[in-house]
C-alpha cells in the first residue's frame, strides 16, 4: 500500500465558493471523494491535508516518513514560501506540484514558483483533475 499525502494551501478551503470561473464549482472535499473513488481498487492509500498556515504546511511535511509521495497544492505559498522550498528540498520522495489553474497564464506574480524546482513534476491547467493525473503519474515515479 503507498499513502499519499495530498497538502492544499491558503484558501483551497473556499474551492466551490472563491473565483468559480478560474477554479471550478467542485469544493476540496468532493475533489477528495473523487480521487478516493478513482483510486479505491489502486494500492493508494490517499491522506488530505489543507491549511491556511505556512507553519502546519511545513509541519505536515516534516512527517514525509510515513508516506510513499506527495502531491501539493501549496496556493500562493507556491510563490512566496521559501520555507516550504526549504521543506520540500529535504524530502527524497516523489513529489508532484499541482495548480487548478494555469499559473502561467495569470498573473505576474504567479508565473514564479519556489516549489517548482525542488519536484520531480508539475501539472497545470486542467482544472480539478490535476490531483487525479498525479496520483495516477505517482505510479512512475
Amino acid at each position: 500500500m503507498h499513502k499519499i499525502l495530498i497538502i492544499n494551501g491558503p484558501n483551497l478551503n473556499l474551492l466551490g465558493k472563491r473565483e468559480t470561473e478560474i477554479y471550478g464549482k467542485k469544493t476540496l472535499k468532493q475533489i477528495e471523494n473523487e480521487c478516493q473513488n478513482s483510486f479505491k481498487d489502486e494500492k493508494f492509500e490517499l491522506i488530505f491535508f489543507q491549511s491556511n498556515s505556512e507553519g502546519e504546511i511545513i509541519e505536515k511535511l516534516h512527517q514525509y516518513q510515513n508516506f510513499n509521495g506527495i502531491i501539493i497544492n501549496a496556493g500562493v505559498f507556491t510563490h512566496t514560501s521559501i520555507a516550504i522550498h526549504d521543506a520540500l528540498k529535504t524530502i527524497k520522495l516523489p513529489k508532484i506540484e499541482v495548480h487548478i489553474s494555469n499559473i502561467y497564464s495569470r498573473e505576474e506574480f504567479r508565473k514564479k514558483s519556489f516549489i517548482s524546482p525542488v519536484v520531480d513534476g508539475i501539472i497545470a491547467g486542467f482544472g480539478t483533475n490535476v490531483y487525479q493525473v498525479a496520483i495516477n503519474s505517482l505510479k512512475y515515479l
